[in-house]
C-alpha cells in the first residue's frame, strides 16, 4: 500500500513538472509567430492554382517549419527571462503564478531546457535555410540583449518587441523565397508598436504607483505619455496600412485591397476598446484567444485579402 501510494505521488510530480514546463514555455504567445505567415498571404495570388498545388502545399509547410523554429526559439528566452526576473515577478499580482517565480520550474530546469530550444531552433534555422539562421539569430540575440538590460531602457524597449516582430514577417518571406514589401515591414513594426504600448499602458494601470518596483524604467513611463505614443502609432498604422494597399508592387492594379482597410479600422478601435474600456490587454494573446469579435476582424481580414488577391490577379 505504501509503495503504491509513493508511485502515484512520484506520477503527479513528474505531470506537475512537466505541466510546469509546458507553462514555462508560454505556448500561448505563440501566436505571435503567426506573422511568419505573412508573406506566404500576400504571395497567394503567384502560386496558387491546380498546377502549382504541390509547390504551395511545399511553402505551406516551410512556413509551418519556421513558425515552429520561432516558436522554440521564443520559448527559450521566455525561460531565461523569467529566470532573470523572478525575483522582480513574485512582486507582480499576476506574474508571481509564473511557473519559474512560484518555483513550480527550478533554475537549472529552465537553464537545460532553454539551452535545448535554442539549439534546436538554430539548428533546424540552417537546415531548412541559412539565410533563416542569420534572421533567428539576430532575432535571438535582440531577445536576450533585451532579457539582461535592453528591457530597462525607455521608449527603446518597445521598439525592440516590435523589432521582433518584423523579424518574424522576414523569416516567413526567407523560408519560401518571396520578397517582401517595404510597406509591410512598416505596417508590421507599427502594428507591434501599438500592443506593445497598450500592454505598458494596462500594467502601469494595474500596479498603480508600484511599477518602478517591478521594473526601473516603468518609473519613466506615465499613462498620458502612454496614451500619446498610442495615439500616434494608430493613427500612423492605419495610414501606412492604407497606403501600402494601394502603392505596393504585386498587389491588384485597381486597388481592390483597400477593401480590407476598414476591417484593420475595426480590430484597432476593437483592441482601443477592450483595453481603454474593458481593462485587458496585458496579454495580447489572452485577447486573441478570448474575444470573439476580435478573432472574427482577424479571420475576415484574411479571408477578404486572399480574396482580393486571388479574384482580382492580374487586374
Amino acid at each position: 500500500m505504501h509503495h503504491g501510494t509513493a508511485s502515484v505521488a512520484s506520477g503527479r510530480a513528474g505531470a506537475l513538472s512537466l505541466g510546469a514546463l509546458v507553462r514555462a514555455m508560454r505556448p500561448k504567445q505563440w501566436a505571435k509567430n503567426g506573422m511568419v505567415f505573412l508573406a506566404l498571404l500576400f504571395s497567394v495570388n503567384q502560386y496558387w492554382s491546380p498546377a502549382d498545388m504541390p509547390h504551395a502545399l511545399t511553402l505551406v509547410l516551410r512556413c509551418a517549419i519556421t513558425f515552429a523554429l520561432f516558436s522554440v526559439l521564443a520559448s527559450a528566452e521566455y525561460l531565461l527571462n523569467d529566470l532573470r526576473d523572478a525575483p522582480q515577478d513574485r512582486l507582480h499580482p499576476k506574474k508571481r503564478f509564473r511557473p519559474i517565480a512560484s518555483g513550480q520550474v527550478t533554475p537549472l530546469q529552465a537553464v537545460v531546457l532553454a539551452s535545448v530550444l535554442a539549439t534546436v531552433g538554430l539548428l533546424g534555422s540552417y537546415l531548412l535555410s541559412p539565410s533563416l539562421l542569420l534572421i533567428t539569430g539576430g532575432y535571438g540575440l535582440l531577445m536576450i540583449g533585451y532579457s539582461l538590460g535592453l528591457k530597462q531602457l525607455v521608449i527603446v524597449d518597445v521598439f525592440i518587441i516590435a523589432i521582433g516582430f518584423v523579424a518574424r514577417a522576414a523569416g516567413g518571406a526567407v523560408a519560401i523565397g518571396v520578397p517582401i514589401s517595404p510597406w509591410l515591414y512598416m505596417v508590421t513594426i507599427l502594428g507591434a508598436l501599438f500592443l506593445a504600448l497598450e500592454k505598458r499602458r494596462h500594467e502601469l494601470t494595474l500596479l498603480q504607483g508600484e511599477a518602478a518596483g517591478h521594473r526601473r524604467n516603468f518609473e519613466e513611463y506615465t499613462p498620458q505619455l502612454v496614451d500619446q505614443m498610442i495615439s500616434v502609432v494608430a493613427s500612423s498604422t492605419v495610414i501606412a496600412y492604407s497606403l501600402y494597399t494601394f502603392t505596393a508592387e504585386g498587389l491588384p492594379k485597381n486597388h481592390a485591397m483597400m477593401l480590407t482597410v476598414p476591417v484593420v479600422l475595426y480590430g484597432i478601435f476593437r483592441y482601443l476598446y477592450l483595453v481603454h474600456v474593458r481593462d485587458e490587454g496585458g496579454s495580447p494573446e489572452d485577447v486573441l484567444y478570448s474575444d470573439v469579435p476580435l478573432i472574427l476582424c482577424i479571420l475576415l481580414w484574411v479571408a477578404l485579402s486572399a480574396w482580393v488577391l486571388l479574384a482580382y490577379r492580374g487586374a
